[in-house]
């Protein structure tokens, strides 16, 4: 394909999600108008809106560095780089590649202080304690999460986290060197209507939505929609700014969300500047009231949040335009890549859960379609433990949520077994969301030897991996990196924060301690493979809570798949 310089797929009449507009430009912008500090915006902005009003496309937007352009009480932390950034193409877009996009899988890590040396569990009490005090009643504080390694391929890692977040606002610059798949509207402009919908609210996708029905979430989303309602009051048309839905959940793929709809109609010909004095920074970005919360934001956040947290957008010919607010988005810097997570935090809000809240958001980072995945022996066109396989298939689609006709998967399994009819096959099952895949390949050695070692971090099912732990799925980022680090060995063992022994990554653990073989109970936070639960209703294994020391005093280890059967394990 010929060289992307920037890209868009955008719902064509927001807040409605389901007709969509998506192009490239694969020729360079004939103009580039930035502002390397506040003052220089609203400059910017007409500059970019003249371009779009002359029939120009125009893509680009404003970063958090921004805040102030308008208003010099807005104090937010500046990087290097520009704080506005908007490319005039003249060319129309051309479409949207066809062919599927390979997710990359990229080692994410989270920055482990906030300013001042802050674990983020003790910045999120600072928060709690400014609220108490009276300065505020909501924060959102964010951290960040870094990959450092230069020279990733943006453009591609941009279509891998499209394709698995596919009903957003997605907005990608090579310049700019931004990559934005985000799930939440800034703004909509059509004509002189105004329409905005923040996002306040989450819970794991694996979650009951229920919860988001708690006091706590409601009250976190309507003093944005309030904030919202004051925002859009000071550029729209006196007794034209409503609330058009309150508390709606909104499904993406890692996480539940809970948004609302509040509009507006402007006089006629107001520029898209003055939107922006209205609006910008989004208050479900800063918290509220809004400028005493980024005053906290800039006490507390360890580094300046770039385009993350501004908006990001396109200006189509004519002026009617569309911008995001730039969550779930990935930057380019020195030091390779950088994404911006955070929550809105409130009086009751419980730092541990709140860093909780972070791991579930930054999971979209993986790029992956969240899928029920299922992996099986076939000997000679037989597929062993099927129905239960199929069993934990349908479980879990039911806890994620996702859509699934067994009559398909069996449909699917069948063709594919009358197509091997002879032979040991491994046999890849994804379902759930969509219609089955079924991929057939040579299945390793039955019971050959294996080499663990010990994981060098914990993974807790109680947490917000808890429903990407208890259920198979095509999420496995958490899985990938314990591996990764351990090159050496065929898998390794993990633990959950209370020191338990869980499992392998790839398989259940067993040991043979006084002569009994063990396994760690489901309580202790893993994957129930069929085999294992075939050799527990034998009799051959038996649940019992084991921790590392028991390792060391084992007679025997053993790993165990519906794949590989049971394999002598060695501890490296």
């Amino acid at each position: 394909m010929s060289r992307v310089y920037g890209a868009f797929d955008l719902p064509a009449n927001p807040p409605d999600r389901t007709r969509r507009t998506r192009g490239l430009f694969l020729r360079p912008p004939t103009e580039v108008v930035q502002a390397a500090t506040p003052a220089e915006v609203p400059a910017v902005v007409a500059a970019a809106e003249a371009a779009a009003l002359a029939g120009a496309w125009v893509l680009g937007g404003l970063g958090y560095g921004a805040s102030g352009a308008w208003d010099a009480a807005q104090h937010a932390q500046r990087g290097p780089g520009p704080v506005a950034h908007f490319e005039v193409y003249d060319d129309p877009p051309s479409d949207w590649p066809e062919d599927p996009a390979a997710p990359l899988a990229l080692d994410w890590r989270p920055d482990p202080f906030l300013a001042g040396g802050l674990a983020p569990e003790a910045g999120i009490a600072r928060v709690v304690e400014h609220i108490g005090a009276g300065d505020c009643y909501q924060v959102n504080l964010t951290t960040r999460w870094r990959v450092p390694v230069v020279g990733v391929d943006l453009w591609a890692y941009f279509r891998s986290l499209a394709a698995a977040q596919p009903d957003g606002y997605a907005v990608f610059s090579a310049s700019a060197g931004v990559a934005s798949v985000s799930p939440e509207l800034f703004f909509a402009r059509r004509g002189d209507v105004l329409v905005t919908q923040p996002m306040k609210g989450t819970a794991p996708a694996g979650a009951d939505p229920a919860v988001l029905e708690a006091p706590k979430e409601r009250a976190e989303n309507l003093m944005i929609v309030d904030l919202l309602r004051n925002d859009l009051s000071r550029v729209c048309v006196p007794g034209t700014v409503g609330v058009d839905r309150l508390f709606e959940l909104h499904r993406l793929p890692t996480v539940w969300q809970l948004t609302s709809t509040v509009s507006g109609r402007t006089p006629p010909r107001t520029p898209l500047a003055a939107v922006f004095a209205a609006l910008f920074p989004c208050g479900s970005v800063t918290g509220a009231p809004k400028l005493a919360a980024m005053d906290v934001i800039a006490e507390l956040e360890a580094s300046p949040r770039g385009w993350y947290c501004g908006a990001l957008g396109l200006i189509t010919p004519g002026g009617d335009a569309t911008f995001n607010v730039p969550i779930r988005t990935v930057t380019e810097d020195a030091g390779g890549l950088v994404c911006g997570i955070g929550s809105g935090v409130v009086a009751d809000s419980v730092p541990s859960a709140e860093v909780a809240e972070w791991h579930a958001k930054a999971a979209f980072l993986g790029g992956v379609p969240l899928r029920g995945l299922e992996t099986m022996l076939m000997v000679d066109g037989a597929l062993a433990r099927r129905s239960a396989h199929l069993a934990r298939l349908a479980a879990t689609c039911a806890a994620h949520r996702l859509p699934l006709d067994l009559a398909d998967v069996q449909a699917a399994l069948d063709v594919a077994c009358a197509s091997h009819p002879s032979g040991r096959r491994k046999v890849r099952l994804l379902a759930g969301g969509g219609a089955p895949e079924v991929q057939v390949s040579t299945a390793p050695a039955d019971g050959a030897p294996v080499r663990l070692r010990p994981a060098t971090e914990a993974l807790d099912a109680d947490g917000p991996l808890g429903p990407v732990i208890r259920h198979k799925t095509t999420h496995r980022a958490h899985y990938d990196r314990l591996r990764r680090a351990a090159p050496d060995v065929d898998d390794v063992i993990c633990h959950n924060s209370r020191g338990e022994l869980t499992e392998c990554t790839l398989g259940n653990l067993a040991l043979r301690i006084d002569g009994e073989w063990l396994t760690p109970p489901e309580s202790a936070g893993l994957l129930p493979g069929t085999y294992r639960a075939a050799l527990l209703l034998e009799g051959r294994l038996r649940e019992h809570r084991l921790l590392p020391a028991d390792l060391a005093r084992a007679d025997e280890v053993a790993f165990v798949n519906a794949l590989r059967g049971w394999c002598p394990a060695q501890i490296v």
